[in-house]
């Protein structure tokens, strides 16, 4: 898909000298660079979304289940033969 947009005039030589540089077309090498923003964007938003969730407290039910599993767990490696 063809489309224009405007960018400033030192960003443009920077894309230019690059392209050339890699044998590349200028479509190529913004939209290789827009895919590493994309993705780069979404990736940050998934932290961002996992940092929201573990800073949150736990709640004490959870807790109370962690620390009466890990109970559980350690018996049950007595028992184990090594």
């Amino acid at each position: 898909m063809k489309t224009a947009v405007s960018i400033p005039d030192d960003l443009f030589q920077s894309v230019e000298k690059l392209s050339k540089a890699m044998h590349y077309s200028r479509s190529r090498v913004i939209a290789e660079a827009l895919r590493d923003y994309l993705e780069k964007m979404r990736s940050r938003r998934m932290l961002d979304a996992l940092n929201r969730v573990y800073s949150q407290a736990e709640p004490a039910e959870e807790a109370m289940r962690k620390k009466l599993g890990k109970k559980r767990y350690a018996e049950l490696l007595k028992a184990e033969r090594w």
